[in-house]
């Protein structure tokens, strides 16, 4: 089939650009034809919290993109709608992250359909914002109406699809696929030597951008357990702050936990992932609210045991105990989880059941979910 995407791809960054490369690359491995449309202009500088939407890497290899979208322009939107639609895609896939781009993808996929060959389809990463605006009801609920099938990545964002899928359109729950596109795992020790830490501590990582509802905040309080200190633990802070750095800073400073805590603040290039997975022992995800995380994904590509929250969808790819732990999201109780974790856990199991239950998230699966959703339409 010939299929078009449309959301963020190269040169933008970041883990949507990265879903829809990779959801790209599965679908030519599975013999269709597929074009990204992507921005032109994604976000307007004032309301872009970091440092830069651009990426940094090569431009991806084998992938056609065309960078054509205005997200606040509406004479684009109808120009980029008529555009697709004369190419006449059997599919379009919108990745639906944040009500502002509600009324650009609403209009942009009526756009397309006017064709009367085009099914609009939408994977969607969070329906309800994690961080809410003036506006979000009506914004999700324009885009939701002009889509004809929806897919989930966790039970909690299936659900709440129903809040906006008034004719009852055609869901699939479909969970999040491997980021399996960062290379493979390196030696513990190069890793190490490159990051500049010693062999011998303790490793956790807290990875990606740094958002108040991913509750660095929780860790921090949760680090400064006196059982970790002078034990060998680190934990490495990886990624840019989206949100009030001295927040954190400050909590480091009052726990003087600065000995302790390496703080990456950058966006991590894509060539760098590996180096940062590969050194740590155990990835921590202390989300005060979530629906999946592609963080969980990136762990479970490096084998990577993890402790994770019990909200949103992220209890629902941690099985507790088998592939990590799922605690409330409280300081005592990740600190006791991470203690558990190196002192009572047999590691070498832990990373055997994750070897097991990865193969549950292969993008080939995703594929024939999005081929099943086209025929329910």
């Amino acid at each position: 089939m010939k299929i078009a995407i449309l959301g963020p791809a190269y040169p933008f960054r970041g883990g949507l650009a990265v879903y829809n490369e990779r959801l790209a690359n599965a679908l030519l491995d599975a013999g269709h034809e597929v074009t990204i449309y992507t921005f032109t202009l994604q976000y307007p500088s004032f309301l872009f919290p970091g440092k830069s939407q651009y990426s940094s890497e090569p431009a991806p290899k084998r992938l056609k993109i065309v960078r054509v979208l205005n997200s606040v322009n509406p004479f684009n939107w109808f120009a980029v709608g008529k555009k697709i639609r004369e190419s006449q895609p059997d599919i379009i896939i919108a990745k639906f992250w944040l009500p502002f781009m509600g009324p650009c993808f609403g209009t942009v996929l009526r756009r397309v359909k006017k064709n009367g060959i085009t099914k609009a389809l939408t994977i969607i990463d969070n329906i309800i914002p994690h961080e809410k605006r003036p506006g979000d009801k009506w914004f999700t609920q324009y885009f939701v109406n002009a889509v004809d099938g929806l897919i989930a990545m966790s039970d909690s964002v299936f659900k709440d699809i129903d809040l906006f899928n008034k004719k009852g359109k055609p869901k699939l729950l479909s969970p999040h696929p491997l980021y399996d596109n960062f290379g493979a795992p390196i030696a513990r020790n190069k890793a190490i030597q490159d990051l500049g830490l010693d062999p011998n501590d303790k490793i956790l990582l807290f990875f990606g951008l740094i958002r108040d509802y991913k509750g660095l905040d929780i860790l921090i309080k949760a680090f400064a357990d006196s059982r970790f200190r002078d034990a060998g633990y680190k934990l490495i802070i990886a990624g840019e702050y989206y949100s009030d750095k001295s927040v954190y800073t400050d909590l480091i400073d009052s726990y003087n936990l600065n000995d302790d805590v390496v703080q990456v603040d950058q966006f991590i290039p894509d060539s760098m992932v590996a180096t940062y997975f590969s050194a740590a022992d155990l990835v921590v995800q202390p989300y005060k609210s979530a629906t999946q995380s592609g963080v969980t994904q990136i762990a479970y590509h490096f084998n990577k045991p993890m402790i994770v929250t019990n909200v949103g969808g992220l209890q629902e790819m941690c099985p507790h105990g088998e592939v990590g732990y799922v605690v409330s999201p409280e300081p005592k109780e990740i600190a006791n989880a991470i203690i558990k974790y190196f002192s009572d856990t047999d590691i070498e199991m832990m990373v055997k059941n994750i070897v097991e239950e990865k193969k549950k998230y292969s993008w080939e699966i995703l594929v024939e979910n999005l081929l099943k959703l086209k025929e329910k339409v």
